[in-house]
C-alpha cells in the first residue's frame, strides 16, 4: 500500500442489503435493510429508504438523492413527490447561489484564472480590453 494512504476499512456493524424498486419513469426507492455482519437480518436497526431521480437541466441531467422517512415501501412512495420536489428546489437554490458566487468574482490582470495578460503569450491571442 502506498504511503499517506488512509487504511480503508468497512464498518462490518453498519452493513445494509439493498433492495432496488422502480416505476421505469420517474425515479427509484432503495430499500437499505440493516445486517449483521454474516449477512443475517439485525433487526435492532431501522430499514432506510432513499429516493433518486434525474433532474434535466439546460446544462444537463442533475442526478437527485434524499431520504424518505418511512416505514414500509408504500409510505417511501407516498412521500417521493414532496421529497423529490424538496431535493430539486435545493439543488436549484445551490446552482443559483454557486452561479451568484461566480459572477461576483472580480477579475484582477495576473491572477491564475484571469483570460488576459500582458506578454508572456498569456490567453492565447489578442483583442481583449483590460481594465
Amino acid at each position: 500500500m502506498a504511503e499517506n494512504m488512509p487504511e480503508i476499512k468497512i464498518d462490518a456493524d453498519n452493513m445494509y442489503r439493498e433492495e432496488s424498486f422502480t416505476d421505469l419513469k420517474v425515479g427509484s426507492i432503495r430499500k437499505l435493510i440493516p445486517v449483521t455482519a454474516n449477512g443475517d437480518d439485525d433487526d435492532s436497526r431501522e430499514i432506510h429508504y432513499e429516493g433518486s431521480a434525474s433532474l434535466m437541466t439546460p446544462a444537463g441531467s442533475l442526478p437527485l438523492s434524499f431520504e424518505l422517512e418511512a416505514d414500509d415501501l408504500a409510505g417511501a412512495i407516498e412521500k417521493f413527490p414532496e421529497a423529490v420536489n424538496q431535493a430539486a428546489e435545493k439543488a436549484i437554490e445551490e446552482l443559483k447561489e454557486m452561479q451568484r458566487q461566480q459572477s461576483q468574482k472580480i477579475q484582477v490582470p495576473g491572477q491564475e484564472g484571469y483570460g488576459g495578460g500582458y506578454g508572456g503569450g498569456q490567453g492565447g491571442g489578442g483583442g481583449r480590453i483590460q481594465l
